[in-house]
């Protein structure tokens, strides 16, 4: 960006720790896309890491502007766990590189995920120096995800304590989230502020009669109002493995239609062997849909939505399917109980169980429906809106130096 005097008189908020914007899939990347485009106030500029592969980094500009926010590329490694961290490092280094360079003075460098605690005391004391603080998302239970190794969760625990200690402003995406981090760390006295992610509560643009979603059912032999539907990571601990097995055991005659990457997925590959879903006809893998426009209206015309998520905060497709659907079976964990309430119905783990709440809500009349319809999307509008959640993100940030 064409830096002058004008420049320097505002809010420098640097974000690093998601993959970058335009946004694809992925909770940081939707927030972080959404904080630009739906941003209110002209006193604040940001600055966006964007995530690429070292590969392809001299093919591309340094630079570029999106959602009128300084976007920086930084050209990382294809090395498993560590690529994350080494982006997160790169990506700070650039920030305070640029920070000294045009003399920025009370820079906010907000971090999402607590990936590289062993390392933040050192940046500290250079962002200290300008007047600037560190702000820190500190995401889910990282550590208790169960795609990772031993170690690796060990690292991701011991990481988060240092984040913890030495971030200046803790911001939660969750209450739940906020009192874990009160409670565990409580001898750093962590200062923090719940701000929840926000849910886009427009309806989808296209019409039943669009071609582009009449061929989609068409290639995955999909019926409109017939199927249950879930779109997320494929991975463990989103309770795949019992949402299939327990759709399995119900004897609904709709679909279950799962929108997630798997391609070279190992999960993927394990889970089918173990459950044989693909022998039942009704669990239909239809792969990614980033077509955003498309995806609200597949949710809008879904029966019901189905959430397993168990680890994180406050879920980015949880507010979707309740801003959009209007029948969700929810996991019963504190996180989704925290946001559904009494817009959504609840199942657990315990054999059986799932399986028996969807027949039951394959008899509910359209009147129960959307009645709970109804409360789970004043229920989002009321707490989850982007305006209202962009609106605190400025505040917070904008009172740096009520703090400094």
């Amino acid at each position: 960006m064409v830096f002058n005097n004008n420049e320097n008189k505002k809010q420098h908020v640097f974000i690093i720790g998601s993959k970058g914007i335009p946004a694809k899939y992925g909770g940081f990347e939707s927030f972080v896309e959404n904080l630009t485009y739906y941003k209110k106030s002209s006193n604040i500029q940001y600055h966006i890491a964007c995530m690429v592969n070292s590969v392809d980094y001299n093919t591309l500009e340094p630079n570029f502007e999106y959602n009128n926010a300084d976007c920086f590329n930084i050209g990382v490694p294809d090395i498993g766990p560590a690529k994350a961290i080494i982006y997160d490092l790169k990506s700070l280094k650039h920030c305070l590189q640029y920070i000294k360079e045009k003399n920025i003075q009370k820079p906010i460098i907000y971090i999402l995920a607590c990936r590289i605690g062993p390392f933040i005391s050192h940046y500290k004391k250079q962002i200290n120096k300008f007047g600037g603080e560190i702000y820190v998302n500190p995401d889910g239970h990282e550590w208790k995800r169960a795609k990772w190794n031993f170690l690796v969760r060990k690292y991701w625990k011991f990481s988060e304590r240092l984040m913890v200690k030495h971030a200046d402003l803790l911001i939660c995406d969750s209450k739940n989230i906020e009192i874990y981090i009160k409670n565990d760390y409580k001898k750093y006295n962590p200062e923090t502020s719940f701000i929840a992610y926000g849910a886009d509560t427009e309806k989808s643009k296209l019409e039943n009669s669009n071609r582009i979603l009449i061929d989609w059912y068409k290639k995955n032999n999909i019926i409109p109002k017939h199927y249950y539907l879930v779109v997320g990571r494929f991975v463990p601990e989103n309770n795949y493995e019992t949402m299939i097995r327990e759709f399995m055991k119900s004897n609904t005659e709709k679909d279950f239609v799962l929108i997630t990457n798997i391609e070279n997925n190992d999960f993927f590959s394990k889970l089918k062997k173990s459950t044989s879903f693909d022998r039942d006809k009704r669990i239909k893998f239809s792969g990614t849909v980033y077509d955003q426009e498309l995806l609200k209206k597949i949710r809008e015309n879904a029966f019901g939505y189905l959430h397993g998520h168990e680890v994180g905060g406050t879920n980015p497709s949880l507010l979707e399917s309740l801003a959009i659907t209007d029948l969700n079976l929810l996991l019963d964990v504190g996180f989704n109980y925290e946001v559904g309430e009494k817009g959504a119905i609840y199942w657990s783990k315990n054999n059986k169980d799932l399986a028996s709440l969807i027949q039951k809500a394959d008899k509910m009349t359209l009147t129960e429906i959307e009645k709970i319809g109804k409360r789970a999307k004043i229920r989002i509008k009321d707490s989850y809106s982007w305006s209202k959640i962009v609106s605190e993100y400025e505040n917070a940030f904008l009172s740096i130096n009520n703090r400094t």
